[in-house]
């Protein structure tokens, strides 16, 4: 006969585990946002920043299948396949972890690599046709100009016969005949505060689901544990 103790630490983990599903689909939707929105000017970061929301995608997707291996193993009192679900989020727990600290470390130390890469960039900008459209992108979709400021197109790509069109505040024209129609915000910092945002968000969802991962291995061994329990005292 089932005990009480264990019948409630039976439906907790079932309750538990849906709700753990419904996170992991939680993880791949942000994964993914933060994705598209990096996408947009990934060429001018390096391959790491685009590492944290894929992982996290593939953990959320883990966790959504993990999830089922939880509700189907508190239903049976299957101890061994609670060990493994209990094991399983351990080591999600811990990827997570360092997707996390990836993206605090990468939050601090990523501002002069991105600068080189926009320098990089603008300098190709009239034989590249790959750069023409990247910054085009970026000036057009954080209304900047330049990596610090417009002059920046004067000093680091040469362009003296007017800036590009997607530096002017009037989207009609093909190109800004001076400064001042321009836009005066450089790109560069646009970009620093877009990443920092998208990083935080990813810490946020790692640190959020990390409590909840926690929550599961704890009855989920609490629940293996009452069973081992009861079938040694058979």
């Amino acid at each position: 006969m089932e005990s009480c103790g264990m019948s409630t630490v039976k439906y907790i983990l079932f309750i538990f585990n849906v709700i753990f599903a419904i996170s992991g689909l939680g993880i791949i939707i942000a994964g993914a946002l933060v994705l598209a929105d990096v996408h947009a000017y990934s060429h001018f970061l390096e391959g790491r920043i685009i590492a944290p929301p894929i992982v996290l995608i593939v953990a959320g997707a883990i966790v959504f299948v993990i999830a089922f291996l939880g509700c189907y193993g508190a239903i049976k009192e299957h101890y061994n396949l609670l060990i493994g679900f209990a094991v399983a989020l351990l080591i999600i727990f811990i990827i997570e972890l360092a997707v996390g600290i990836a993206a605090a470390v990468f939050k601090k130390d990523f501002s002069d690599g991105m600068k080189d890469a926009l320098r990089e960039s603008m300098r190709n900008y009239k034989e590249k046709e790959v750069d023409q459209q990247a910054w085009d992108t970026i000036q057009m979709r954080f209304s900047c100009c330049g990596i610090d400021a417009p002059t920046d197109w004067l000093r680091e790509a040469g362009i003296t016969n007017g800036l590009p069109a997607s530096c002017c505040v009037d989207t009609t024209v093909r190109t800004c005949a001076n400064n001042a129609e321009a836009y005066q915000r450089g790109c560069f910092s646009e970009l620093v505060m877009n990443v920092e945002k998208n990083a935080s968000v990813l810490i946020g969802v790692g640190i959020g689901i990390a409590f909840v991962e926690v929550a599961g291995i704890l009855l989920a061994c609490l629940l293996a544990y009452v069973i081992k329990k009861e079938n040694q005292g058979k």
